[in-house]
């Protein structure tokens, strides 16, 4: 059912949570994976001021940093036995991902949602904005990092008062 699934990553932790998830799927339906990044780099007005270079400079260490990183984690995947390969793109992500499901003839798109809250509901998510106009199915994996509290007073805590 699903041949070819499409996994976004931001270069998080929290992103490649996900990559347990799809290499269950992939190997249930043997699917093809391709890890994407989306190199984003805004036009800031602020940019125009920085010395000749800097913002080149900048985009050759992000593509090198994307090609580390997906490189990594697309070599973990093969040695599950999944079938992926990875590719790093520049532009806004959202748009970028949409696009290279539709150009790709993806199957699915599976993406981590951070979970930020009320903020994302006001603003929009890039995996909202994917999920919203992908023409594709997208399967949305919520990822949280949870910490646990630390309490200044230990003693408290051992007399079961938080």
């Amino acid at each position: 059912m699903f041949k070819k699934i499409l996994v976004p990553l931001d270069g998080s932790e929290l992103a490649e949570k996900i990559l347990p998830d799809v290499v269950a799927v992939a190997k249930c339906m043997g699917s093809q994976v391709t890890l994407l990044h989306v190199c984003y780099f805004p036009n800031v007005a602020d940019m125009e001021s920085l010395p000749p270079g800097i913002k080149e400079q900048a985009e050759k260490k992000e593509a090198k940093e994307c090609a580390i990183f997906l490189g990594k984690a697309a070599k973990e995947l093969q040695l599950q036995g999944i079938n992926v390969n990875h590719e790093c793109v520049d532009g806004v992500p959202a748009r970028e991902i949409i696009a290279y499901a539709a150009a790709n003839k993806v199957d699915l798109i599976a993406m981590a949602t951070h979970g930020r809250g009320e903020v994302a509901w006001v603003l929009g998510s890039t995996a909202e904005k994917v999920a919203a106009h992908a023409t594709v199915p997208t399967l949305l994996f919520r990822v949280m990092k949870t910490e646990i509290p630390l309490f200044k007073d230990t003693q408290k805590w051992r007399r079961g008062m938080p």
